[in-house]
Order: structure tokens, then sequence, then C-alpha cells
């Protein structure tokens, strides 16, 4: 009988025990309520005790996190559309405003920073070119509204340390990509039509260069003609001169078969000479 009403007692101890513990872990706070309301707030790190059934404890991590935002749409300075996905760093600095602003539900929290943040980032985003946006120094903007930022934050218990930007895209539906591509294609184009234009000088370049190596041949072939024409004429009439003075009749005779063969040849010629002319010495029969 004893035994029968021990069990339960023991186990009514043991839950009660259980109930009155709990555990702080390395980086973590710990924050103890009494019938809802917060009694004990930033408890450290350790093996902790409450009142069971009246009290309970919640324990949150106080570690850096990152806080993951839906992708924002701005309008640079130039009124073009882009898309910004960031991502904000920070860690609960004020467990109890963390609490009494959100009841603990982290998701709440983030949630309600995004519009803080959101909307400090437009002003800077709204002040800056595409260009400085995405090839600018990123850490000088951020570091310019982080006080901002952490104004608001304030009210939430949390501290941000920074923010980064995860992605800057042109959205689909924006026209700043069609005028990007109609930049991309333009200098295409320039870079084509400058290539076709050394191109073509270098052409028309090779083409003045053969050229002028085609006169500087064609001359130099003349020239060394003329000189072979020049030398074989000499040649020859030191050749016929050779002849003539060796046999002057046969030399006459040979002379004037040429004559005859120029004159005669294509068999049509017809010539009128006296009768004693002498070109007609060779023709006539009494030789």
């Amino acid at each position: 009988m004893r035994l029968n009403l021990l069990a339960p007692l023991v186990a009514v101890v043991l839950v009660i025990l259980l109930g009155s513990v709990y555990v702080v872990r390395e980086g973590q706070t710990g924050l103890v309520l009494n019938l809802g309301r917060i009694a004990r707030t930033n408890i450290g790190p350790g093996l902790h005790f409450k009142i069971p059934l009246i009290e309970s404890a919640r324990v949150f991590d106080k570690r850096f996190t990152a806080n993951a935002f839906s992708p924002e749409r701005y309008l640079t300075s130039e009124r073009k559309d882009v898309s910004v996905d960031f991502v904000a760093i920070g860690y609960i600095e004020d467990v109890t405003a963390f609490y009494r602003a959100t009841g603990g539900d982290e998701s709440l929290a983030t949630d309600r920073l995004a519009p803080i943040i959101k909307d400090s980032l437009r002003n800077e985003i709204n002040s800056r070119t595409l260009t400085k946006l995405v090839s600018g120094n990123r850490n000088e903007m951020i570091e310019g509204q982080l006080a901002g930022i952490n104004e608001g934050a304030s009210t939430l218990g949390v501290q941000i340390v920074d923010i980064r930007f995860k992605q800057i895209e042109l959205p689909t539906d924006s026209e700043v990509i069609s005028q990007v591509y109609d930049r991309m294609r333009a200098e295409r184009h320039q870079v084509a039509s400058r290539l076709r234009a050394e191109g073509e000088e270098q052409a028309r370049i090779i083409r003045a260069e053969a050229d002028r190596e085609q006169t500087v041949l064609i001359a130099e072939a003349e020239r060394d003609a003329q000189k072979l024409r020049g030398e074989g004429d000499a040649e020859a009439a030191r050749i016929y001169g050779d002849a003539a003075q060796r046999d002057p009749a046969f030399y006459a005779f040979q002379r004037s078969l040429e004559a005859y063969r120029k004159t005669f040849a294509d068999g049509d010629a017809v010539v009128v000479l006296e009768r004693n002319d002498p070109f007609l010495q060779y023709l006539r029969s009494d030789r």
C-alpha cells in the first residue's frame, strides 16, 4: 500500500524537479516569465532554477545570425529599376525588448526589420547611379546607413552589424535590360566597325605594296629587256659589219633578200619602180 502511494509521489517530485531546472548554453541568454510577466532577464550560461508551474524560461541565441529578406526593387538616380537581394547580420542586444516586441518569435522580428532596412537602403540607392551601385564601395554605403537602421531596430532589441548584398540584378520586366542589351550591341557594332576599318586599311596597305612591287618588277624587267635587246642589236650589227667587211657583195645580196622578203611577205604587195632601180638589181634576168 505504501509502495503504491510512494511511486506517484516520486513521479510528482521528479516532475517538479525537472520543471524547476533549465540550462542556458554558451552564446545564449535566458529570460524567466512569472505568470506571463517578465521576472528575470539577461540570464547567463549555466544551470538555473525556476518555480515550477508558475515560472517558465525562454532561451535565446545571442550569437550573430543572418536574416535573409525577400528581394526588393529600387530605382537608381537615373530612374533605372533594379532588384536587390541582401542579408542583414545582427544579434539580440536587449532580450527584454526583443521579447516584448516579438514574443520571442524570430521570424516576426525579421518581418519587422525588413521595412526598416529596406527603407533605409532605398534612400541610399535612389541617390546612386547603377554603375556606382554595382561597382562602387558598398561597405561605405552600408556604414552610412547602419546608425539609422539600428535606431529603428533598437525597438526590437536587435543590433545590426552589417548588411551584405547577395545579388543585384535587373528585373526581367524592366526596360533597363533592353537598354543594357542595346548598349552592348552598340559597343559590339563599334568594335566590329573598328576592326573592319583596320582590316580595310591593312588591305589597302598590302595592295599598295603589291602594286609598288609589281611596278618595280615590270620596270626592272623592261630595263633588262631593253638592255638585252640593245646588246643583241649591237651584236647583230657587229656580226653584220664583220660579214660586210669579209664579203661586201654577199652582204649586199643578203640584205636585198631580206628587203624582198619583207616587202612581198603578204603576197599582195605592189611596188612601182623604174626599170633600172637598184632595188631590182638581183631580180633582173641578166644577172
